[in-house]
């Protein structure tokens, strides 16, 4: 659950160098009249790229299975029951050839659903009001604290949202999104860039990623080019705050951890992976499509278009696609614009 708890709000953000919510703290909010002369700047977002989506045939794997050397074949090891998924090369008769010479039996195989989701170019000047994305399928209320009303039309998981006012109510906020039109502070995850360099950034790129709001954002200097939702690490694998250099880098590799019987997971061909933290990297997820939560092992999980934008956006820097050994890389600054609960 998201919960400010905070006392003096405004100056902790004027610490952590946050631009300061300009949502009015109105009770009423804005009326349609005056949300009409706000002017309205149109974010340009990252296309998904198809093709980059489905070139692998991802798959979870069902239970613990033996691998096989050939359909039929000789046993060549066993794959641990877990949160395990392989990319198929092809089937043959209730057959899948996961790598050369290792087969699974379809039966034991289901598919995956990577996401399309992507995040956004940013404006050369930020718009007046907080731009946020719904984090649910959900439906707005007529004031704070109101129960949803159907009449107000369906906002969909993932919908640019434009904040024009705020309003706490028993400890928690409300944001208005139109006239009449209000939502809770779990519902939506905002956009809000840095303002004051991080101390001991040494690099011209960098990467911002607030934990709280579940935002990773893009950096030229202090100029904001690019933003979308991740996931980072749950309570029991957190992902760490601090500053980071990115160190090595692959288009493709394979991740496993974590004890049979617990949270033992194996994962092939992970793409666009980027290490930053000992075993924490930026890489694309193709297993879930839950960005705005945290739901990963300490990495940060993003959609597969928007991890190779920032893969290749890293690239031109390092004058390389991936690393041939540990590199000082763009940096990375992990932190909390609010306590997450």
């Amino acid at each position: 659950m998201r919960l400010w708890i905070v006392l003096g709000m405004l100056l902790s953000m004027t610490n952590w160098g946050l631009t300061q919510d300009t949502s009015s703290p109105t009770s009423e909010g804005l009326s349609a009249e005056q949300i009409a002369e706000i002017p309205v700047v149109e974010f340009e977002r990252l296309p998904a790229n198809q093709r980059l989506i489905h070139d692998r045939w991802y798959k979870r794997v069902k239970t613990g299975v033996h691998v096989y050397d050939a359909p039929n074949g000789q046993v060549v090891r066993y794959l641990d029951e877990g949160f395990n998924f392989v990319t198929v090369s092809m089937e043959i008769d209730g057959w899948s050839q996961i790598n050369p010479n290792e087969w699974i039996e379809t039966q034991y195989l289901s598919d995956a659903s990577p996401s399309s989701f992507t995040g956004f170019f940013l404006p050369e000047v930020m718009p007046q009001y907080t731009v946020a994305w719904a984090l649910i399928n959900l439906y707005p209320s007529p004031e704070p604290g109101a129960n949803p009303r159907e009449s107000l039309g369906l906002i969909y998981r993932y919908t640019p949202l434009r904040i024009y006012a705020q309003k706490e109510l028993n400890g928690v906020r409300w944001y208005q999104i139109g006239a009449e039109q209000w939502i809770h502070q779990h519902h939506v995850a905002k956009i809000q860039p840095l303002t004051q360099q991080p101390e001991g950034l040494t690099t011209e790129r960098w990467i911002g990623i607030d934990l709280y709001e579940q935002v990773l954002i893009a950096y030229e200097g202090m100029k904001p080019i690019f933003a979308t939702l991740v996931s980072s690490g749950l309570p029991r694998w957190p992902t760490n705050e601090g500053l980071f250099h990115i160190y090595y880098r692959q288009t493709r590799e394979f991740m496993s951890w974590g004890q049979v019987g617990d949270d033992f997971y194996a994962l092939e061909e992970v793409p666009w992976t980027m290490f930053f933290d000992e075993g924490r990297a930026l890489h694309g997820a193709y297993w879930h499509d839950g960005f705005g939560y945290r739901r990963s092992h300490g990495c940060v999980n993003m959609s597969i278009t928007d991890a190779h934008w920032l893969y290749q956006w890293v690239a031109e820097v390092m004058g390389s696609r991936q690393s041939g050994r540990i590199e000082q890389g763009p940096m990375v600054y992990v932190y909390s614009s609010g306590v997450y609960q």
